[in-house]
């Protein structure tokens, strides 16, 4: 069951990607995109806690927030 969730969340993501991520100017404060870290995120620590970390991310993307380089703990 977790590798069906782990694959349904990969795949919403990428589905982002390619459909509504062309369309939204870029303005990556980070390195990999929030995307890729998400995906990474999932693929490292499972479906729950790999969307736990992920939010945690995109918390920091804002003007306010952090940049730079930022991997997958």
């Amino acid at each position: 069951m977790t590798r069906i969730s782990q694959n349904s969340i990969i795949y919403l993501i990428a589905m982002y990607r390619k459909g509504i991520s062309p369309f939204i100017p870029g303005v990556c404060r980070h390195m990999p995109t929030c995307s890729v870290y998400s995906i990474e995120a999932v693929e490292k620590y499972g479906p729950w806690r790999g969307i736990y970390v992920a939010a945690r991310r995109l918390i920091r993307c804002t003007p306010l927030g952090t940049r730079g380089y930022d991997p997958v703990p």
